[in-house]
């Protein structure tokens, strides 16, 4: 606690630097609005992979877009598979719905657009909020659902103390966006992000844009959301393939806790040494560590299928190949 009391302090003083052209990372897929009915425009990120390959799909974190959590991470998983991502309403260039926030909703926002895409199966992705929202997709639409890779995630957000106080601490941050654009709070956090990893010096500009995209009132909404989320009471029904990217200096989602939800979710685990903003600070590892772990499901995913394909050939005593 007082390590992030100390960081907020830095990320707090005063603000002198010249404007600069936000200038995106090289690398991202091909992007589109894409009209979902009954729902409304979604923003998706598509690259193209092998046919037959098993897609992945990516969800980002609270607060970002698909862009900032997975800049790095798309070529390293775009050579083998298709790769999709999208921004969750309320965030980045995602959709901007009447209908109040929901964790509930994120999930089955991406579940419509892989209807309608016609994809009848994905490895699901998620980071952060993102990992909830995959939980949530695995719970609402088991059957789109192969395998699930979460990082930086938690069964559940606020059980401790130092948690509820930290919560208590965003409440404020909701007040500051509510009333304010929260330019500045966005470039204070890039200022204290550049001096502790200098190569997100030239990604600066580029990443303050994007977290200006969002609708503050939906990103509050979803911090809000996220505080109250508890996948205690399904996460150890969770019968698809699953990896873990443990962030482990993490400190919004303490290590110990993601390491809670490998137990519960019998996943295999790999590690980052990196905090909450790994992604951006960390990328090539992040992207490294993804890559590993999606890997890992996807060959599972194919193993469990296998399995599954001779135990109904043996039932209808036929023999399997």
């Amino acid at each position: 606690m007082r390590e992030t009391l100390r960081r907020v302090g830095r990320i707090c003083a005063t603000l002198s630097h010249e404007p600069e052209i936000p200038v995106p990372p090289p690398g991202l897929p091909v992007g589109r609005v894409v009209y979902v009915p009954g729902r409304g425009e979604m923003f998706l990120r598509e690259e193209k992979g092998p046919h037959g390959s098993l897609p992945v799909l990516l969800l980002h974190g609270w607060t970002a877009t698909a862009d900032i959590t997975w800049f790095a991470v798309y070529p390293a998983l775009a050579a083998g598979r298709t790769v999709l991502a999208i921004d969750h309403r309320g965030h980045g260039r995602g959709l901007r719905a009447e209908s109040p926030f929901s964790l509930e909703e994120c999930a089955d926002d991406a579940a419509a657009l892989l209807d309608l895409l016609g994809i009848k199966r994905v490895i699901v992705a998620g980071y952060s909020m993102g990992g909830a929202v995959a939980m949530l997709m695995w719970k609402r639409r088991p059957d789109l659902v192969g395998g699930l890779v979460l990082s930086g995630t938690a069964l559940e957000w606020r059980s401790r103390m130092r948690e509820r106080l930290l919560w208590r601490l965003l409440i404020l941050l909701d007040v500051g966006l509510r009333v304010g654009s929260g330019d500045g709070f966005v470039q204070r956090y890039l200022r204290e992000a550049v001096a502790g990893s200098p190569d997100v010096g030239e990604l600066r500009a580029w990443v303050g844009a994007e977290l200006k995209r969002g609708h503050f009132r939906d990103v509050a909404a979803a911090g809000r959301a996220l505080a109250k989320f508890d996948a205690r009471p399904f996460a150890r029904s969770i019968d698809v393939p699953c990896a873990t990217v443990v962030t482990t200096s993490d400190h919004l989602v303490p290590p110990d806790k993601q390491r809670d939800l490998t137990v519960a979710v019998g996943a295999q685990e790999f590690a980052i040494r990196g905090d909450h903003d790994a992604p951006l600070v960390r990328a090539k590892d992040f992207a490294a560590a993804m890559s590993e772990a999606v890997t890992a499901v996807v060959q599972a995913a194919g193993a469990q299928a296998a399995g599954a394909g001779a135990t109904r050939s043996a039932s209808r005593g036929v023999r399997s190949p």
